[in-house]
């Protein structure tokens, strides 16, 4: 990385999801679900740091013992409302929200991403990794977050729904990753905006700079990983992790 240039990786971990309460220390192997996420942004070229956003003391003490960067913060209602809070305590140029729950990421999108906020242009706040969607299943899993594109790569509309609609052709979908990055300035943005009905609506915070007429950039990435939402996604992740070669070397 250019010493003109401080990308930062936040891996925002809360204890109380809905679906599955106490994920991000849930065992993946023989560690903790966000030390993979954190292994994989340590494998990344563009990257200067990766700290763990959290504001629950159990969290915050795995990190400690774990040797991985954590900052403590107040509560939030996303993830990405958690790092815009963490920015103003670390500087950087940009800021990559790379969700805890995204083991398996591929720390070449994360790069990609990276690379892709340098050459951000106007219309644009945000640069959102999607991959294609094979899976017939996962199309219709609420918890697997679709999205559509335009012509201009910029996001028309997310939803756990599957969309679009295929009335009078066989579409294809695409998923949209947990996986985010902001401007400084992006972030800063999006912290002050509010939630609009969208938002709360589906549960989707990218949503938000949709809502207020800003651009959500789409990024094309390989990604052949699963997120881990509930734990029966953690069961599927105990195999995807058998099938490779050892923990956190996922490629």
């Amino acid at each position: 990385m250019s010493a003109t240039r401080r990308h930062v990786a936040v891996i925002p971990c809360r204890w109380g999801a809905s679906r599955f309460p106490g994920k991000p220390l849930a065992i993946l192997g023989d560690m903790p679900l966000l030390w993979h996420v954190h292994r994989r942004c340590q494998q990344t070229h563009h990257l200067d740091d990766a700290v763990v956003a959290t504001d629950d003391d159990r969290i915050e003490a795995t990190c400690r013992r774990l040797g991985i960067p954590c900052i403590m913060t107040g509560e939030h209602p996303t993830g990405t409302d958690r790092v815009a809070e963490c920015a103003q305590h670390l500087q950087a140029d940009a800021y990559i929200n790379v969700q805890g729950d995204e083991p398996f990421i591929n720390p070449t999108s994360i790069d990609a991403v990276s690379e892709a906020l340098t050459h951000l242009g106007a219309g644009a706040l945000a640069v959102n990794a999607c991959t294609r969607l094979n899976d017939a299943a996962a199309v219709l899993d609420h918890n697997v977050v679709k999205v559509v594109v335009g012509k201009n790569d910029n996001a028309l509309m997310f939803s756990r729904q599957p969309i679009p609609y295929p009335r009078n052709q066989r579409p294809f979908y695409l998923r949209q990753l947990g996986l985010y990055g902001f401007t400084q300035d992006g972030i800063g943005l999006f912290q002050q905006l509010e939630q609009g009905p969208l938002e709360r609506t589906e549960g989707i915070e990218m949503l938000r700079l949709i809502e207020h007429g800003h651009g959500v950039r789409m990024l094309p990435v390989t990604d052949r990983g699963i997120a881990v939402d509930t734990p029966q996604d953690l069961e599927r992740a105990h195999t995807m992790l058998r099938e490779t070669s050892a923990p956190g070397e996922i490629t």
